[in-house]
């Protein structure tokens, strides 16, 4: 298997789909959280997730600096600290801000996947700090790629709720 270009297509593609679905966004907006359920991003911060969740992870996983202090153990974590509740999340101030993040935030993964080689996408072992479960290189990126298009999908649906006409072409960059 080719990673490398399997990953530099998905990443091409959910970049680009995550945009223009991001570009159907009303700034006004932006507090926007469905009204059911509990621990809902509100749209800014789901805009800020998209543009921020892939370069940092790829950064952590092909250089192993994750951003921490030196002496930060994850091991040490509860799981609850893992995951941040949904209002402790950080937001965006307006959608133009968002997707020039997105912008910077695909280069970042694009210049994290040139420092690799193609025998570490296919065998090197990669443990996340949140899931130790063993996976190569190659498909912990690849499964944070998919990470940007599963919120990619949520943020649709959060334009559907809003009234927004989208449909499946939005959804799939079409």
């Amino acid at each position: 298997m080719d990673w490398r270009q399997l990953l530099t297509e998905e990443i091409e593609y959910g970049y680009a789909v995550a945009d223009k679905v991001m570009a159907l966004v009303d700034d006004d907006k932006l507090d926007w959280k469905p009204e059911t359920g509990d621990n809902w991003m509100k749209t800014g911060q789901l805009l800020k997730h998209i543009a921020t969740c892939c370069g940092s992870t790829f950064k952590g996983f092909i250089t192993g600096d994750w951003g921490m202090p030196a002496d930060f153990d994850p091991k040490d974590m509860k799981p609850e600290d893992m995951l941040l509740p949904a209002d402790a999340m950080p937001t965006i101030d307006s959608v133009a801000a968002a997707r020039k993040e997105l912008a910077g935030d695909k280069q970042l993964t694009l210049d994290m996947l040139a420092r690799v080689t193609d025998e570490d996408l296919g065998s090197k072992p990669a443990p996340a700090p949140w899931d130790p479960r063993p996976m190569i290189l190659g498909h912990r990126l690849l499964s944070m790629v998919l990470h940007i298009m599963q919120h990619k999908g949520q943020l649709f649906y959060y334009l559907k709720l809003q009234g927004k006409p989208v449909n499946t072409g939005d959804l799939w960059g079409m």
